[in-house]
């Protein structure tokens, strides 16, 4: 018998795993001026660690001709979890990539790898070794965590409904436009706001990631730090309503558009019902009134590149 609720077994999210052509341009954005540090290097593969977060790594680099996503990846709490979600993925037709086993990434640990209803790959994964870190210092602009990572899809309803089912994710807030209609989903597995949110866009492919920084300090000073570097700013600063996160836009090297954040809300999961904004309403963009304004220039910046790696599991 089917149960109406999935029981969620995601813990939360772990790092977003990014082919790009243009290897060491990328990594020398990632490490200098984002201030991610690099833990683990292979050849044409960088594993960059954020200080105040014990996962192993937030972002992994690889060079590739193709430009892609290579990865989501999240957190299980144990291996009997693991083995749990892969069973049900695969009972309900879902394509593994990979079937449970050691993982051979830094910090080790018991996961699987599958495609997603577009062919994104995602990783599920316990039992990783925790990494040795540090508070962020009171001034100290870098990222403490990777907050959530935002994926355009060409059918977001399928794929809301796709994480719903399968993962157990869970609808925080929606974004609609009165001509568009619903334009964003954001979904939670844990009391924060959202981990991965779902844009509507012409193609799959990655939105945006998103870093917390330690406070509103901290993020206007990585806001500026990321300016006075000559980053190509696309929004912000500024406040969003839903998630009444703060939001700093930037365009990496390869155009994948990655954000400083913080004060991301955390949600009451027991009495928490989710709101439709409008928002060609500027207030529901911006509660602060300071970002551009948004603007479909503004919006084409993220569609990004068609992703070019669905349903091909990347090499490692």
């Amino acid at each position: 018998m089917e149960t109406s609720m999935t029981q969620r077994l995601i813990t939360h999210l772990r790092h977003v795993d990014l082919a790009v052509p243009d290897y060491r341009q990328q990594l020398e954005f990632y490490t200098n001026t984002w201030g991610l540090k690099p833990e683990h290097n292979d050849t044409g593969l960088t594993f960059l660690a954020a200080e105040g977060s014990p996962e192993q790594y937030v972002v992994r680099l690889r060079e590739s001709d193709d430009k892609r996503i290579d990865l989501i990846a999240f957190g299980a709490a144990n291996a009997a979890d693991v083995d749990a979600i892969a069973a049900r993925l695969a009972s309900d037709g879902v394509r593994l990539v990979s079937e449970p086993g050691a993982l051979q990434t830094p910090g080790g640990g018991y996961g699987f790898r599958f495609f997603d209803n577009e062919g994104r790959t995602v990783e599920i994964s316990a039992d990783v070794a925790v990494r040795q870190h540090r508070a962020i210092e009171e001034g100290e602009s870098i990222p403490v965590r990777l907050s959530h990572v935002v994926i355009n899809s060409a059918d977001p309803e399928g794929t809301r409904a796709f994480y719903e089912k399968h993962l157990a994710f869970a609808l925080s807030d929606t974004l609609m436009h009165p001509r568009m209609g619903e334009m964003m989903y954001f979904m939670r597995i844990n009391a924060w706001h959202h981990s991965l949110a779902i844009a509507r866009g012409p193609h799959p492919s990655l939105h945006h990631a998103s870093f917390e920084l330690r406070g509103l300090d901290e993020y206007m000073r990585g806001t500026g730090r990321v300016l006075r570097a000559g980053v190509e700013k696309i929004w912000g600063p500024g406040r969003h309503l839903a998630g009444n996160n703060t939001f700093s836009y930037f365009l990496d090297p390869s155009g994948n558009t990655m954000e400083y954040t913080t004060e991301l809300e955390l949600v009451d999961e027991d009495t928490w019902h989710p709101h439709l904004y409008d928002f060609t309403q500027p207030e529901v963009s911006d509660q602060w009134g300071t970002a551009n304004a948004m603007n479909e220039f503004v919006a084409q910046k993220s569609f990004n590149d068609p992703d070019k790696g669905l349903f091909l599991a990347p090499p490692v």
